[in-house]
C-alpha cells in the first residue's frame, strides 16, 4: 500500500493541477512498481513560503536574493 507525500509551496496550486499531480504519481508506482492504484495514496501538502527555507533562508528571502 503505497503512500506519497508531495509537498509544495502554497502558490496558488489549482484543483486540476493537483489532480495531475495525483493520477501522475499514482501512474508512476503502477508503472514501475506494478502496485494496485485503488491501494495507492497521495497526499499534497502546501506549505507557506516563510515555512519553507532553501540556503539557510525563507523561499520568499531566497528568491528576493537571487533576483538582484
Amino acid at each position: 500500500m503505497p503512500y506519497v507525500n508531495v509537498k509544495i509551496t502554497r502558490e496558488g496550486a489549482t484543483a486540476a493541477q493537483k489532480a495531475e499531480i495525483i493520477a501522475r504519481m499514482t501512474e508512476v508506482l503502477v508503472d514501475v512498481l506494478d502496485k494496485d492504484p485503488r491501494l495507492t495514496f497521495v497526499i499534497i501538502d502546501e506549505v507557506e513560503l516563510e515555512d519553507w527555507g532553501v540556503a539557510g533562508l525563507s523561499t520568499s528571502e531566497f528568491r528576493k536574493a537571487q533576483a538582484r
